[in-house]
C-alpha cells in the first residue's frame, strides 16, 4: 500500500473508518513483536499491582494507585494488566505475555522500532492524502487482546478537541484480527453524530482523578459492521465514529499496535482531557 486512493479518502470521511491491507510488511510486524517481547521480559511490574487488600482502606489505596498509575502514562511506557493475573503475594500466576492488556502510552517517543513506524514515510503520506496539515501524535498503546471486550465507544469521548473531528486513530494489526479473536466493528456514518459521553479530570485534589460527563447511548447490535484485517494491515479510526470488538474467543492472540493523531491547526486541546503534553513530551510532530 503506498498511498490512499481518492475513493479511500472519501470512504474515510463518508464511513468514519477505513481498512487498509499491507501498511507493514510481515517481517516488519514480527519485528514490533519480538522487541514488545524483550520489554515484557525486562518489565517492573508497578508496586500497586502487587499490593494485596485486606481492607476497605487498602482497597481504596490500591484503586488510587490504579489512577495515579494511568494518569501521569501520557508521557511513559507503563504496564496494564488483565485482572486475575497475580497471587495474594503479588507474583504472576499466569505467563507474563498473558498477563498483559496493553502497554502505554508513549511508545511513540521513547521505543526506536515503534517511532520508525509512527513516523514512516507510508504513514506521513496518507495522512497528507486526508489534509492534515499540522498532525501531532497524541499517545500509542501496544494491545494484546488476551480475552478483553471493548464496549462501544467514541475516541473523542477520551481525546476530547474543539471543533470536533480532529483525531485519528491508526491501529495496525501485527496477526490477522479475525471475527474470531477479536477484530473491530463499526457503525459506518456514526461519526456524524457528535458525541454523548466525555472523561474529563476531576478538580485536583478529589478521587477519582477522572469522570464521565454524560452517557454512552445504547447502539443496536444490528448497525456492526464486522473490520477484520490482515497482518500488517490497519485501520483509520476517525475520534467520533461508534466502535467496538467482541472477547478473543479463539486460542490465537491479537497483538495491535495504535496511536492516535490530531490536527493541531486551528485546534484547542480539552485541558480536561486525562491525557496532557507534558515539558518532558510535548505532542510531537508526525512530520518529522
Amino acid at each position: 500500500m503506498d498511498v490512499l486512493t481518492d475513493q479511500d479518502v472519501q470512504k474515510y470521511w463518508d464511513e468514519g473508518y477505513l481498512v487498509l491491507d499491507g501498511l507493514l510488511s510481515p517481517e516488519e510486524c514480527d519485528a514490533l513483536r519480538d522487541r514488545m517481547s524483550e520489554i515484557i521480559e525486562g518489565m517492573d511490574v508497578p508496586e500497586h499491582c502487587r499490593t494485596q487488600f485486606s481492607t476497605d482502606h487498602d482497597e481504596q489505596l490500591k484503586k488510587q494507585g490504579n489512577a495515579d498509575y494511568f494518569i501521569t502514562s501520557g508521557d511513559k511506557i507503563r504496564f496494564f494488566f488483565e485482572k486475575g493475573v497475580f497471587d495474594d503475594k503479588g507474583e504472576f500466576i499466569v505467563p507474563r505475555e498473558h498477563s498483559l492488556n496493553k502497554i502505554g502510552h508513549a511508545l511513540h517517543a521513547y521505543e526506536p522500532l515503534f517511532k520508525a513506524v509512527t513516523h514512516s514515510p507510508k504513514i506521513q503520506n496518507l495522512v497528507k492524502k486526508l489534509g492534515l496539515i499540522a498532525p501531532v501524535i497524541l499517545q500509542s498503546m501496544y494491545i494484546f487482546k488476551v480475552q478483553f471486550i471493548l464496549t462501544p465507544h467514541q475516541d473523542a469521548t477520551f481525546l476530547y478537541t474543539q471543533p470536533l473531528g480532529r483525531v485519528m486513530g491508526v491501529w495496525i494489526a501485527l496477526e490477522d484480527a479475525t471475527l474470531e479473536n477479536g477484530c473491530l466493528w463499526f457503525i459506518p456514518g456514526s461519526h456524524h453524530d457528535g458525541i454523548s459521553r466525555r472523561m474529563v479530570r476531576t478538580p485536583k485534589g478529589s478521587f477519582p482523578l477522572t469522570d464521565f460527563i454524560g452517557r454512552e447511548k445504547n447502539y443496536d447490535d444490528k448497525l456492526f459492521v464486522p473490520g477484520p484485517v490482515k497482518k500488517g494491515g490497519a485501520v483509520l479510526i476517525h475520534g467520533e465514529v461508534v466502535h467496538r470488538s467482541a472477547a478473543n474467543t479463539s486460542d490465537a492472540s491479537r497483538h495491535v499496535y495504535t496511536f492516535h493523531i490530531m490536527e493541531s491547526q486551528s485546534t484547542v486541546w480539552s485541558p480536561e482531557n486525562w491525557l496532557q503534553p507534558s515539558e518532558e513530551l510535548p505532542f510531537p510532530s508526525l512530520y518529522t
